[in-house]
């Protein structure tokens, strides 16, 4: 049944904010350019292609996520462009219900976004899911200064945090509740080439 929801949510997400982008340029442009989704990655998320099992360290091309938590049997890729938005990112669940209070879900992403410069920033973010508005508070997580907040309906329960990475680039993490005890170590483990 979660793997249908996440079917499901993948499907909504990507038929919300089709679009072309080149070619990924993250390694090919140096350290400053944003990784961005290749055609063949926008095509697996608009056809809600599920991984199983689920994709590892390098699941999104140009990032490096050095702390998946154990037990996920499924993800996806996600990618969209809305408002000067590019999104990336990838989502690894469980085949928990997600009325389970157990259901271990992670959604990592980036966001290419040229007004990104610092962290207050993030409280305009021009996207769908994954806003920065309600009670968001700044904390230090994993070593970097991060806006935080509790995840709502859209994002499921568990802890949001986002942070500019560098100019224009901005990450997001969405741990589960059952995740959030690992959440330190996840963001510490990403890093983009």
């Amino acid at each position: 049944m979660t793997k249908t929801l996440m079917t499901a949510a993948l499907s909504v997400a990507s038929a919300a904010t089709l679009f072309a982008v080149p070619a990924a340029h993250a390694a090919t442009e140096g350290k400053a350019a944003c990784p961005t989704p290749s055609k063949a990655e926008i095509k697996r998320s608009d056809d809600s292609k599920v991984d199983e099992p689920a994709r590892g360290a390098t699941a999104i091309r140009g990032v490096r996520v050095g702390h998946i938590p154990r037990g996920f049997t499924y993800g996806g890729v996600v990618t969209g462009k809305r408002n000067g938005v590019t999104e990336y990112g990838y989502q690894w669940g469980d085949d928990r219900a997600n009325a389970d209070p157990r259901q271990r879900s992670l959604w990592v992403r980036v966001l290419c976004w040229p007004d990104a410069r610092r962290l207050a920033n993030l409280k305009r973010l021009p996207v769908t899911y994954g806003t920065f508005t309600g009670d968001v508070k700044t904390a230090t997580i994993g070593g970097r200064r991060v806006l935080t907040k509790e995840g709502d309906g859209a994002l499921g329960d568990g802890r949001y945090v986002g942070w500019v990475e560098r100019k224009g680039v901005v990450v997001t993490v969405m741990a589960s509740t059952p995740l959030v005890p690992e959440l330190d170590r996840i963001v510490a483990g990403i890093r983009l080439r």
